[in-house]
Formats: C-alpha cells, structure tokens, sequence
C-alpha cells in the first residue's frame, strides 16, 4: 500500500519510518541512502551554484580544480538528475580552464558536450540591468562577452576570477 502511495505520489519516502525505507531499499536491492539520496542534497539556486563553482575554482587553482572535477564525476552525476544548467555548467568551466592552461580536454563528457540548454541562461545581474534599463541589447552584449565554452551550452558567462 505505501509503495502504491509513492509511485502515485500521496506519500514521499523522505517521510516514512526507517523501518519501510529499509524494506523497500531490500525489495529494490539498492541501499537505503541510494534510496533517499534525491531527497537529502536539496538543489541549491543556480547563481548558488555558480558561485560555489567559481569559488572552488579559486581555492583549488586551476589545476587542482580540473582534477577534482573530473574525479568527483559531478558532470556525469547532475546531468543523470537532470541538473542540465549545473552539468553544462560545470563541464564548461572544466573546458574553459582545459583550454587556457593547454591541457586536453576530458573525452569522457563527449557525449555531454553535445547537450545545450534551450534557453539561455543569464547572470542575475544581467538580467536585473535589461529590466531596469529596459533594453534588450544588454542581454545581447553580455552573451557576445561571454566565455565561448559556456554559450557553447547556452550559458552566459564572462567572469568566473571575479569571485570575493
């Protein structure tokens, strides 16, 4: 009954006792923090996002950023959630700093790279500007500046050093 209930979305399974978590994990042969893992790492807000990114990048270094990355498999995990915008994002910034530092590029996210948002995706900050100025030509001039391997993905971006 419980499990019908969560498929048709009365119950979630974050809410139910350890207990029926761990029946179900067994039944489904996974463990019981696969099984909750979409409800324990809440999705933060892109520019959240962004800006976690652009600060690990500055932490880490260029190099050591790249290696993290890569290793971490964060790409392959957020676009498997369908987490399109941080996926493409982060496999930008790893193409971006493969590109300036002449390393090769990571052929492990091909098939990623093939992927691109809809709609573009702009900086809070650009799109504050074009509505308060009410021009569009803002928009327009923030993605003719913008990191060629970000709006290879639909991604406007044009500084990811300016972090404090």
């Amino acid at each position: 009954m419980t499990l019908n209930d969560i498929c048709n979305g009365k119950a979630r399974i974050d809410k139910c006792s350890a207990d029926t978590v761990y029946k179900l994990a067994k039944e489904l042969n996974v463990s019981m923090e696969e099984l909750l893992e979409p409800y324990m790492s809440p999705r933060p807000s892109f520019d959240l996002f962004k800006s976690n990114v652009c600060h690990r990048l500055k932490e880490l270094g260029d190099i050591g950023f790249l290696i993290d990355t890569i290793e971490s498999n964060d790409i392959t995990t957020y676009y498997k959630k369908t987490w399109y915008p941080e996926s493409l994002y982060l496999l930008a910034m790893v193409d971006y700093i493969s590109r300036i530092n002449n390393v090769p590029l990571c052929d492990a996210y091909n098939e990623i790279r093939k992927s691109k948002l809809k709609n573009p995706v702009y900086p809070s900050s650009v799109i504050v500007a074009s509505a308060v100025s009410k021009d569009e030509s803002v928009k327009e001039r923030a993605a003719a500046e913008s990191i060629p391997e970000f709006m290879r993905f639909n991604i406007v971006e044009s500084d990811v050093r300016n972090v404090i």
